[in-house]
This record gives C-alpha cells, sequence and structure tokens, in this order.
C-alpha cells in the first residue's frame, strides 16, 4: 500500500500580516520573503509528518506551508501513512519523549515494525524529491525517512515537537532508538534548547519556537456574538438568541458552523454562567480528569461557574490509538460525579469532518471563556496556551516545558504545578471571581504572542536553516 499522501495547500497572502506588525517588522518580514523566493526558485521545501487533521502540528503546518505559497516558495506536505502497530510504537516512543508516568520504552526489536513502514515511506519519498529540494521531517514517525534521504544527497532537517526538561530512562531509552535515524539529517531541531539530546551533535541542534496564524478561523476576532452562536450551534451553550454561528476560512471566503458536538452533559451552559475552558487532544498527558477534579475542588468557590473540557472527535485522529480509551475514561468520571457537581462539567467531543469548522468552534470556546486552562503533566510546548492569550483570555497553566516560555508567571497568565489539583482550582477561582485580574493578565499576554509567537518570526528561523541545509 502507498505510506505517502499529499495534502493540497492553497497559498495565502504575506501582505495580511501588516494588520499585526508594526511597521518595520513588516517591512522586514516582506524583504525576508523577497529572499526566500529568489534563493529557492526551483526548488521544493517538502514537510513531512504523520497526520493532516488534529493536533497542533497539522495546524501549525497548514498555515505556515500557506504563507511560503503565498511568499513564492514552493512548499508541499506530504503524510507517512501508518498501521495500527506502527502508530501504536510510535505512541509509546511519544510518551517516553515526554517521561509520562507509566510510558514504556521501546525496544530494540521494536526496529521491525518502525522500519517497514518507514523504509516504504523512504522510498517513496526518494521519487519525489530532487537534487536541491530540502526536506522537513516531524517528529518520531518521520526520523526513519532521514537516512534513505541523506544517500541521495537531499538536504533534511528533523523538527521534534516533544521533549521534557529532565530525561528519564524511558526517555533516554527513546532517544537511543531514534538516534540512529536523526543523526542521518542535517539539522536538529527543537521548540527548547532544554530538549536537545545528549547523543546528537550539537553544532547541529536548533532552537526554533512555535507559532500560531492569527488569521486562521481558530485564531482570529469573531463577530460580536458569533462565540456564542457557535456554541449554542454545537449544543454546548443554551441557544437563547437564535443567531447564526459564522466565521471566516482561511482563504477569506465566509464560513458557518453547522455541525453540533457530541456531547456529555445535563444541559447545555447557560448564558450568565462564567466558563472555564481546556481544550486539547484526549490524551492522558493533557490530564482532562485532573482538569475536572481540580475544578471540582474548588466549585463550591465559584459556585455559578462551569467547566468545559472539549478535544477532537476521537475517529478523526490517526496517528493517536489512545485517544478514544481517554475520553472514555473522561466520560466516566463525569458519570461518578454528585449530580450538583456533575449539571456543571460539560465533555465535548468536536466534529472534524470541515476542520475550519472545528477550528471555529475551538475559537469560539477560548474567546467565551472567563478562563482558560491547560493543565498539561506533560507539555512538548503547548500552542493551545497561546492561542487563548492571543484572545485576550486568563489562562492557567503548567509550569511544564515550553508552556514556562509563553507565560509570564503573574504578569501574562498564571503557572501551577500540574500534580497540586487543590492549588489550580483555587486561582481558577480566584480568577473567575476577579474579572479585572483577569483582564489585566488577558491583555498582557495578547501582547506577550504579538512580540514573539507569530508566524513570520517562525518563517524567518526557517528560513536561515533551510538555508544553511542547500547552502544558498
Amino acid at each position: 500500500m502507498p505510506r505517502l499522501h499529499g495534502v493540497p495547500i492553497a497559498p495565502l497572502p504575506i501582505e495580511r500580516f501588516s494588520e499585526v506588525l508594526d511597521a518595520d517588522a513588516f517591512a522586514a518580514w516582506m524583504e525576508l520573503a523577497q529572499r526566500a523566493q529568489a534563493a529557492l526558485a526551483g526548488r521544493v521545501v517538502w514537510c513531512v509528518n504523520s497526520t493532516a487533521n488534529g493536533g497542533g502540528v497539522a495546524e501549525m503546518l497548514r498555515s505556515l506551508l500557506a504563507y511560503t505559497r503565498g511568499a513564492g516558495v514552493d512548499s508541499r506536505w506530504v503524510v507517512v501513512d501508518g498501521d495500527p502497530d506502527f502508530f501504536a510504537l510510535t505512541k509509546r516512543l511519544h510518551n517516553s519523549l515526554h517521561a509520562a508516568p507509566g510510558a514504556v520504552a521501546p525496544r530494540e526489536e521494536d526496529r521491525a515494525v518502525y522500519e517497514r513502514v518507514t523504509g516504504e515511506a523512504a522510498a517513496e519519498m526518494a521519487r519525489l524529491v530532487a537534487p536541491g529540494d530540502v526536506v522537513i521531517l516531524h517528529d518520531p514517525q518521520t526520523a526513519g525517512l532521514a537516512p534513505a534521504l541523506r544517500e541521495r544527497g537531499i538536504g533534511t532537517a528533523w523538527r521534534c515537537h516533544v521533549g521534557v526538561d529532565v530525561p528519564t530512562a524511558e526517555a533516554r531509552a527513546a532517544w537511543a532508538f531514534l538516534t540512529p535515524y536523526v543523526q542521518a539529517a542535517d539539522a536538529f531541531v527543537f521548540s527548547r534548547a532544554g530538549y536537545f539530546w545528549d547523543e546528537l551533535d550539537g553544532d547541529r541542534a536548533l532552537v526554533i519556537p512555535p507559532s500560531i496564524d492569527v488569521f486562521s478561523p481558530k485564531n482570529q476576532m469573531l463577530a460580536p456574538g458569533a462565540a456564542e452562536a457557535i456554541l449554542a450551534t454545537a449544543g454546548i451553550l443554551e441557544n437563547g438568541r437564535r443567531r447564526t454561528g459564522t466565521f471566516l476560512r482561511h482563504d477569506g471566503s465566509p464560513g458557518r458552523v453547522d455541525r453540533s458536538a457530541q456531547v456529555w452533559q445535563e444541559q447545555c451552559v447557560p448564558h450568565s454562567a462564567p466558563v472555564v475552558t481546556q481544550v486539547s487532544r484526549w490524551d492522558r498527558l493533557k490530564d482532562p480528569l485532573g482538569v475536572m477534579h481540580g475544578f471540582v475542588t474548588a466549585a463550591g468557590e465559584m459556585p455559578d461557574a462551569h467547566l468545559v473540557l472539549a478535544g477532537p472527535s476521537t475517529s478523526a485522529v490517526a496517528d493517536d490509538p489512545e485517544g478514544a480509551e481517554v475520553l472514555d475514561e473522561a466520560a466516566a468520571a463525569w458519570e461518578a460525579l454528585p449530580d450538583d457537581l456533575r449539571r456543571r462539567v460539560h465533555l465535548a467531543a468536536l466534529p472534524m469532518e470541515d476542520a475550519e469548522e472545528n477550528a471555529a468552534i475551538v475559537n469560539a470556546l477560548q474567546s467565551y471563556a472567563a478562563v482558560v486552562v491547560q493543565k498539561s503533566i506533560a507539555e512538548g510546548f503547548g500552542l493551545t496556551v497561546s492561542e487563548a492569550m492571543w484572545k485576550g483570555r486568563a489562562v492557567v497553566a503548567s509550569r511544564i516545558g515550553g508552556i514556562q516560555d509563553q507565560i509570564v508567571d503573574g504578569v501574562s497568565g498564571v503557572l501551577v504545578d500540574p500534580l497540586d489539583l487543590e492549588a489550580y482550582g483555587t486561582v481558577v477561582a480566584e480568577l473567575v471571581r476577579d474579572p479585572v485580574q483577569a483582564a489585566r493578565l488577558g491583555t498582557a499576554a495578547r501582547e506577550r504572542v504579538r512580540q514573539g509567537f507569530l508566524g513570520p518570526r517562525h518563517l524567518g528561523q526557517w528560513f536561515d536553516v533551510v538555508g544553511r541545509i542547500a547552502r544558498l
């Protein structure tokens, strides 16, 4: 069976960044785009990952590649199609790289499963690339392609979106498993310096933090009343106003939310209730049960507040075989809550048939929330934090990984110990009760994202990497 399939990407105009950059920054951005177009003429920049839907990597690629195409650079996206055994193994690698509780380290005998899929994908990739092209491989699922590309003289970077500041034995075992493949790349890119692997050549290791696309359906400014209308259509918020939930698609055309989420709830969220929200994949590392129980511990301190835990429909995320299990665990925990608390907690599996519709629902959830939380146990970077910060929300998030690079504690959000559920609940309750303080944090948060986590900075750093690999 074919192991690669292409993901179509339409170009987006790079001039739109004039809306969010100051004059000097915008001029530098346009100059960079012109240099990139001239330097990469006749070459293709390929990005390879393992899913086109679900998760921050796929979302980030969709935007970044659209803008590079808009800048006149031939950028293409292909996805590795694995099988259940392959994705079960790469999920173990993912958990091990995160030093997740209960992670099972890879074994030497797992190489046969890994190399069967990546070897077939590499053979297909070899037929696509041409001399002078550059390939950017993303995460553990694609590292196995690097040796074959090196043999063909193709410049390659491996981008790792996950990591841990204090590696465990399981994390080191995952490093050892992947290193023979990764070291064939010309550059290794991590989200933060603390994630570098001891076994890799430090001269080839680079730091590039992720970014958000502020013009995407997930992050654009919604029209007045649109968030409420979208959430009512999705079946999460009570529908008292009968409005239509509209948004702008990535290409600027109009969009409308028509689909409902699959929701576990006693009733819809009342319009008068302050809402606490976490939006993440259904992953134990995102700790949805901890989010729920921490909210419950402080529920008496915010008697009108409701919690919405949301994530994608698990049937649509091919590379995460544990998603359905985690959602089932969350639903069972919700069922076990006392009646008076269960009516204030809502689980929502969001529709994924239309990726931009899904993004608009996420936007509405974050924009409508009084407080957004990201209480992950482990996190490579956690772009949901920057997404909520851009919307001017008060964010309460775990003091781990790349979240610490986004939030200045007490200034642009609040950092908490991910294992201290009582402290997390107390901070959330304080912000729900103090909307002035929440607004102050939200204002600083938006500016923090503007200064450090937008696409032009990200693409500029990648152009430097591509230039180094291609010797431009």
